[in-house]
């Protein structure tokens, strides 16, 4: 898995992946290709926002049943 720190530095005006300068139609990136690598990285789970673990609470209550569909 990759981290974000190992993306290129970021310049004022260069792309993000690759460090070429940026184009209008493609912004933050330089081209199509930039743009789909960094949303690959995303979608893979390369890139991930630190936060706190994710833990099952036991004291919530299951989502309730409809008691009007029972015969």
């Amino acid at each position: 898995m990759g981290t974000v720190a190992s993306m290129r530095p970021r310049g004022k005006s260069g792309c993000p992946m690759c460090g070429k300068p940026v184009m209008e139609g493609h912004k933050p990136f330089c081209s199509a290709r930039c743009r789909q690598l960094d949303l690959g990285r995303w979608l893979s789970g390369s890139y991930a926002i630190p936060g706190e673990p994710a833990t099952s609470d036991d004291s919530a209550t299951p989502p309730q049943e409809d008691k009007d569909n029972e015969s």
